[in-house]
């Protein structure tokens, strides 16, 4: 994948945070941007009291939000000014995750002209706890719900 001019980095880095901080998931569970270049971001989060389940680790959903937000963000750096969104994921928890914190590392596996494939590593301070494989519908920005003259709306009315 082609690499971000410095300029790029900047804006494409600025725009991401924005992604990131209009996310009510990402703001409630504290992911942070650690790395980030086209085809690849690495978020972290902090483990707190409210992400863990009953037997006191971190519950698989907050894994999965973690992994799927990073991916998402990965997908949208390699494909310049374009909407993504989740289509499909499978993750498997290999350890649970009492404490510390938690990166997951996105890189974008091959990007076609609307997919967007994408591997994801989480890690705790020591080891590999989950291992994600995700797509991304990858299209033209839009909102259909919004927008008054979308062919739905046509029908509707």
């Amino acid at each position: 994948m082609a690499k971000f001019s410095t300029k790029e980095q900047k804006a494409a880095l600025a725009k991401a945070r924005e992604r990131l901080k209009s996310s009510g998931t990402a703001k409630q569970m504290g992911f942070e941007i650690a790395e980030f270049a086209r085809g690849r971001v690495v978020l972290r989060m902090k483990v707190k009291q409210h992400h863990k389940q009953a037997l006191g680790v971190v519950h698989g959903g907050v894994l999965a939000a973690l992994a799927d937000t990073a991916g998402g963000l990965a997908s949208y750096t390699a494909a310049t000014n374009s909407r993504v969104v989740t289509i499909e994921m499978k993750i498997n928890y290999l350890e649970g995750v009492p404490h510390g914190t938690v990166t997951a590392d996105a890189r974008v596996v091959r990007i076609g002209k609307h997919i967007a494939v994408v591997d994801c590593d989480l890690r705790d301070d020591r080891r590999l706890v989950a291992k994600a494989l995700m797509s991304f519908y990858v299209g033209p920005f839009s909102d259909p719900l919004n927008e008054k003259t979308s062919e739905h709306s046509k029908k509707r009315s």
